[in-house]
């Protein structure tokens, strides 16, 4: 391939990044086009720049294939300073959703190397889990077979004693996914500050039909309490988080703790969670946002795919099964994350998500708007997944030092329903 046309290719990834196109039809293949792109920029732009100086000798320079080089240069090094930005955003979304002084409930106060870009990570983005992790893999948690078996992290060589716990729960549109293969930079990072961390896979669609999916997610929170004492984890301490469908999974766990619906022949178990840090989840399974997106995700591939009923035939199943609907003043404490560029779940309903859970719930809710970001943005180590998860670190560190210290967590002042990171 030439050099002229390997810049019109770039030219092409990189507009999309900048630009995606939205919808449920053109949405997927720019998801897919833009989203590597967004997050490895700093690899492309360093790729373009050797690629153009190699170039540079007069007999084979092509002037439409400078002026290109040059063009994808400046969006590559626009999304670089995007994903920059979700530092301060994040901490933004921080101090306005829990208070200023939240890093007073830290162990450590983060200095400004700790909040830096790791650019040593970037070197090989997906080197995910080192040897200081110690993995205990495919423990069966239900008789669901390979789907209802979790992994277990830990810090290799230490003794853990009631360390908190986080559970991952893996995205892949209800359809897909394998619990190997999401969470993985955030799980290595809270495994390293002395967490225990399980991932779990779920029964799938289209072979389930939901809720099958989300019963899963409960029995595995119940096992957790069962069990996790055996590898160093507080049982009565469990966080949550995942992306995608897994967001949506997390937000509806947190949501709905102990109800019988969701836990069929395990109803006396307890289920409920002490915070939730969904991530690009989808929270209005029913369309009852009335946004066109969301009813066009309903009808085109929810209820055909996923609920395996039309929405006219079961209103109510939608409804349960839509996190924005299950809101009470009980809610956990949440922390939902979503970017601007995601074109496979519209971030305005995670607006209205996180507005909703303002004016209900009487716990903290912090809301961080990610610039530019795709969905999957924290899949593997970038510039923006990296700071995101410190920002999750700090903030499940606040909310676990207020719980074992007895500290009130949802006293905290409301932050504006418009903040953003």
């Amino acid at each position: 391939m030439s050099f002229l046309r390997r810049q019109i290719v770039t030219a092409a990834l990189t507009a999309n990044a900048l630009h995606p196109f939205p919808g449920i039809r053109a949405g997927i293949p720019s998801f897919f086009a833009g989203w590597m792109t967004n997050e490895l920029s700093p690899h492309l732009l360093a790729l373009t720049a050797a690629d153009t100086l190699t170039h540079l000798a007069p007999k084979r320079r092509s002037k439409l294939g400078i002026a290109l080089a040059v063009a994808n240069s400046a969006g590559l090094a626009w999304m670089l300073r995007e994903s920059n930005r979700v530092k301060d955003g994040v901490e933004e979304a921080l101090t306005e959703g829990i208070g200023i002084d939240y890093v007073e409930r830290l162990d450590e106060q983060p200095t400004p190397a700790d909040l830096a870009t790791n650019w040593r990570a970037l070197i090989n983005p997906f080197k995910l889990v080192g040897p200081d992790l110690e993995v205990m893999r495919n423990i069966t948690y239900s008789d669901a077979g390979r789907r209802g078996m979790l992994d277990i992290y830990r810090p290799r060589g230490r003794q853990l004693d009631k360390a908190p716990v986080l559970l991952q729960v893996h995205g892949g549109a209800w359809t897909v996914g394998d619990k190997q293969q999401q969470g993985l930079p955030l799980i290595a990072e809270m495994t390293a500050k002395g967490w225990v961390c399980v991932s779990i896979n779920y029964r799938l669609s289209p072979r389930n039909a939901f809720p099958a999916h989300i019963v899963d997610v409960k029995r595995a929170i119940a096992w957790i309490r069962e069990n996790i004492t055996d590898y160093g984890g507080d049982p009565d301490y469990i966080a949550i988080t995942g992306g995608s469908a897994g967001g949506h999974l997390t937000a509806l766990a947190a949501l709905t703790p102990n109800d019988p619906a969701y836990q069929p022949g395990f109803e006396e178990a307890d289920t409920s969670v002490q915070v939730a840090v969904p991530q690009y989840g989808v929270y209005d399974l029913a369309g009852a946002t009335g946004l066109k997106t969301m009813v066009g995700l309903r009808d085109r591939f929810i209820a055909p795919r996923v609920m395996f009923k039309r929405w006219d035939e079961d209103p109510e199943a939608f409804e349960a099964a839509s996190p924005i609907l299950r809101i009470t003043p009980d809610a956990p404490d949440f922390f939902v994350m979503h970017g601007t560029n995601d074109t496979l779940v519209d971030v305005e309903q995670a607006r209205l998500f996180v507005g909703r859970l303002r004016e209900v719930s009487k716990n903290s809710v912090v809301y961080a708007e990610l610039p530019g970001a795709q969905h999957a943005y924290d899949i593997f180590h970038s510039v923006r997944a990296d700071h995101a998860v410190r920002g999750v670190d700090r903030y499940l560190h606040w909310h676990w030092n207020g719980y074992r210290t007895g500290d009130s967590l949802g006293d905290t002042a409301p932050a504006s329903e418009d903040s953003a990171g």
